[in-house]
């Protein structure tokens, strides 16, 4: 509602202001198109000047510049049937300030005392805002071309990774059927079970595409299953069996944490059972809570001897293991029992709630 403001009996001047501190540029039409009012930044935006356009057709204006067919639909069929259009865009070159971009805003106006309409035509340029949004987009596209290229230098990598540690343990199962002694022979089989738990924490990695949280649960079990498939015979009545929670980690957490139960539970399944057992079972669980997490494998065999224990250094598994233990910044506990052997990697201090093979 418009309140009568005292002393200004002429409502054109009022307009006429109200017009003049609109920032875009603005023009009043009337029924015939013809130019009633406009904005000083009308005037200042399209370089025009004031005496030539007051009473003349928006087309005639300057050379027809604003004779566009854009701008016919929506001053002479969009307008007539709606009282109000936004974002209207209208792509010109328009004389003196060159190509511009333009969405039009369009009002009808009708009054109570009167037949006659006006229209109110708002100009918005967003030239600059398409320039800015079009180098957005081409920036995106090549950014999306870097990470395809990116990932296709990272798969050829991978490829070519794989291919080496097939064809390193090929040689080394190889070394090992020629030397004559026994020691060199069990170092080199050794040796060649590394190398393919590396291929194998290497290829089950790949097979997540890139992905930088790896789901814990279906990467263990998919690991052990296949250090069961190398090592387990049907002969052996030896069950592996996977536990973990709904947590994650990330991609190169997941590369120290397979080696880790790649070296277990070699180690497990060489030793812990060197009788067949009925109910022989190793076990590999893992739970987490936020940040902290707690890994362990434990197996039912015959545990380890407290002399062994007790000694600060070991094997070349045992220096691996401890490696990447420090790497993950965490600690390990071992606890042997003469039913059986338990390796706990922590980084947490919550009691395990999960079964346990001993």
């Amino acid at each position: 509602m418009i309140t009568t403001i005292p002393g200004l009996e002429n409502s054109q001047t009022l307009a006429q202001a109200i017009v003049n501190t609109i920032h875009e540029p603005l023009v009043v039409l009337d029924a015939q198109l013809n130019v009633v009012a406009a904005s000083r930044a009308f005037y200042e935006t399209f370089k025009v000047d004031p005496a030539q356009i007051h009473g003349r057709s928006l087309y005639s204006l300057g050379d027809g510049q604003w004779n566009i067919p854009a701008l016919r639909l929506l001053l002479e069929t969009v307008i007539p049937e709606r009282t109000a259009m936004d974002g209207f865009e209208v792509n010109h070159d328009f004389p003196g300030i060159g190509p511009r971009i333009m969405l039009l805003n369009a009002r009808k106006v009708l009054f109570d005392a009167s037949a006659d309409i006006a229209i109110l035509l708002a100009f918005t340029d967003v030239t600059q805002q398409r320039a800015v949004d079009r180098a957005k987009d081409d920036l995106h596209e090549k950014t999306e071309g870097l990470l395809q290229e990116k990932q296709i230098l990272l798969q050829e990598m991978e490829h070519r990774v794989a291919n080496s540690l097939q064809i390193i343990a090929s040689i080394l199962l190889l070394k090992a059927r020629m030397v004559t002694s026994e020691e060199t022979r069990r170092h080199l089989r050794d040796a060649h079970q590394r190398v393919m738990s590396v291929a194998s924490v290497q290829s089950h990695l790949h097979a997540t595409d890139g992905i930088e949280q790896i789901e814990v649960g279906p990467y263990l079990s998919k690991l052990c299953e296949s250090l069961a498939d190398s090592m387990i015979g049907d002969s052996q009545p030896i069950t592996l069996k996977v536990m973990a929670d709904t947590g994650t980690i990330g991609s190169a957490q997941a590369v120290s944490m397979g080696l880790i139960v790649t070296e277990l539970v070699i180690n497990a399944l060489k030793y812990a059972f060197p009788q067949d057992k009925e109910g022989s079972l190793v076990m590999v669980t893992y739970e987490s809570r936020g940040e902290d997490w707690k890994l362990i494998v434990s197996d039912n065999g015959v545990g380890k001897d407290p002399k062994d224990l007790a000694e600060p250094a070991g094997g070349l598994g045992t220096v691996i293991v401890g490696a990447l233990v420090k790497q993950l910044e965490a600690r390990m506990d071992v606890l042997s029992a003469p039913t059986g052997l338990s390796v706990a990697i922590t980084r947490a201090s919550f009691a395990s709630n999960m079964p346990q093979a001993a």
